[in-house]
């Protein structure tokens, strides 16, 4: 974990991601990059120069119609001594059930960062800590080149005049395959996702194509963050 933590305060004192007495709302899916992100922050907490405070968020999205179990993440909020929300939606109904959408991953990010952002607001925060990794980044500037024919990728930070929020990505700095480990030999909690279309996305598939890749060009992934840095493309 101390490593994670230093890519994370890396990350955070680059970008000036935290300031004195942020109060910052970490989305929480369950899943091993959000739980790790909450764990981190909530480490750096302890010992980081400048005050913030957190609190954990999660959209349940009431699969199959039925409240999602979240107890293990609740646990780990209370090892930590710090507010969670779980918040109930209805994302699972209107997307898979009313709209029967074929390609359901756009519109569900589209509606999830609106409730979180809102959620957000109604806690009094005005930050939004999300898990995107460098492996994200690195996908989503392959995705919006192949997919949209643009040169770009999310910022790690990003302020949102309509919602007056900002959101951070402290882990940027930080690959997938050192959340996992951190995750593994923390044996931190994992809710599995019950998405009827977990795993079966244009994500997933350019994660398979850039892993491809790394046998025969090792270290892609930081290459092409390092290049975003450097052409300081939507703010890297």
């Amino acid at each position: 974990m101390q490593h994670i933590l230093s890519l994370t305060r890396a990350a955070i004192e680059k970008y000036d991601m935290i300031e004195e007495n942020d109060r910052i709302a970490v989305g929480v899916s369950g899943g091993k990059d959000s739980v790790a992100l909450l764990a981190a922050l909530c480490e750096l907490k302890k010992f980081y120069p400048k005050k913030f405070d957190i609190v954990a968020v999660t959209l349940d999205y009431q699969f199959e119609n039925k409240d999602g179990d979240f107890s293990a993440i609740e646990q780990l909020c209370k090892k930590y001594g710090i507010e969670y929300i779980i918040k109930k939606t209805n994302l699972f109904h209107v997307i898979f059930e009313t709209r029967k959408e074929k390609n359901p991953c756009s519109l569900c990010a589209k509606m999830r960062r609106g409730l979180l952002h809102d959620t957000a607001k109604e806690l009094s925060c005005n930050k939004v800590a999300l898990g995107h990794h460098l492996d994200d980044a690195a996908e989503t500037f392959i995705m919006n080149l192949f997919r949209g024919g643009t040169i770009g990728c999310f910022s790690p930070v990003s302020y949102l005049s309509r919602k007056d929020l900002t959101l951070i990505r402290p882990f940027v700095f930080v690959r997938e395959k050192e959340i996992e480990s951190a995750v593994s030999r923390n044996s931190f909690p994992i809710v599995k996702s019950k998405c009827p279309a977990d795993k079966e996305t244009a994500r997933e598939e350019t994660k398979r194509f850039l892993n491809g890749l790394n046998k025969e060009y090792p270290g892609i992934h930081e290459r092409i963050v390092g290049a975003l840095e450097k052409g300081h493309i939507d703010k890297w």
